[in-house]
């Protein structure tokens, strides 16, 4: 049997590969190792074609925390607040959380599910004849690709969260936009934005290499496949939740 030692050893040598991997690449300069189309390909799985969701998701978690604070602050005549609430909730938190988990159960399983059919049809080991490393050929792209795109979408992300804020306060609060939107500018600034963006680029780095990691260690079957889909999205969503946790332990700590 494992010991823990042992069974964490694996994680931290393929982590330990990623990083040599890419500084490798950035030494390189203009020299790749993949191909440009397959990154084009990510990029636009990642960024164009995730916008639609990541928008829907947000706009509903913004008209639920405008409801929750609505109730409550109405009691007390503070309605204009929600503007606040919302703003700085969806910055801090919820945009670059529910963002993530969104990714994560989209992109992240489908990393983990293709990869883990390319091991189960042997294309790994093919590349690798071929002296084309898997970290370079298929991981790198895939994680650059959400580093790249996460922050793009974290925006998108506090842009429909607001929005739909800014309708449920309409509505309840008889709040108009031009007010919703002076007091959403004043609540926020570029502290709440920038940590909601670091966590964003965390969450991509993540999810990119937590997905490729369960692809490219899947048994070489039907039910492999599976189960590194599966693995990929609990780890992720798992981890996001770590993240955050160890954030806002360094910003109360910082004072942020």
């Amino acid at each position: 049997m494992k010991t823990p030692l042992a069974r964490a050893r694996r994680p931290v040598a393929f982590l330990g590969e990623v990083l040599l991997s890419a500084a490798a690449a950035a030494a390189a300069g203009g020299q790749r190792r993949y191909r440009p189309q397959d990154l084009v390909r990510v990029l636009a799985d990642t960024s164009a074609r995730a916008v639609p969701i990541v928008c829907v998701v947000n706009f509903l978690v913004g008209a639920i925390l405008a409801f929750v604070g609505a109730v409550q602050l109405a009691k007390f005549g503070a309605g204009i607040f929600v503007a606040d609430l919302v703003g700085i909730a969806l910055a801090r938190e919820m945009a670059a959380i529910i963002t993530a988990v969104v990714i994560s159960g989209r992109t992240g399983a489908a990393f983990a599910a293709e990869l883990a059919t390319m091991q189960t049809n042997e294309e790994v080991d093919a590349l690798a004849v071929l002296g084309l490393p898997a970290m370079d050929f298929l991981v790198l792209p895939r994680v650059a690709a959400l580093l790249a795109m996460m922050p793009l979408l974290f925006v998108f992300a506090c842009l429909a969260g607001l929005l739909g804020g800014m309708v449920v306060s309409a509505a309840m609060l008889d709040i108009s936009p031009a007010a919703y939107l002076a007091r959403t500018a004043d609540a926020l600034n570029w502290t709440h934005l920038g940590l909601g963006a670091a966590k964003s680029l965390v969450f991509g780095a993540l999810i990119g290499m937590v997905g490729c990691y369960w692809g490219l260690y899947a048994q070489r079957n039907a039910a492999g496949v599976g189960r590194a889909t599966t693995g990929a999205v609990v780890t992720s969503i798992v981890g996001i939740i770590v993240i955050d946790a160890v954030f806002a332990l360094c910003a109360n700590t910082l004072g942020i």
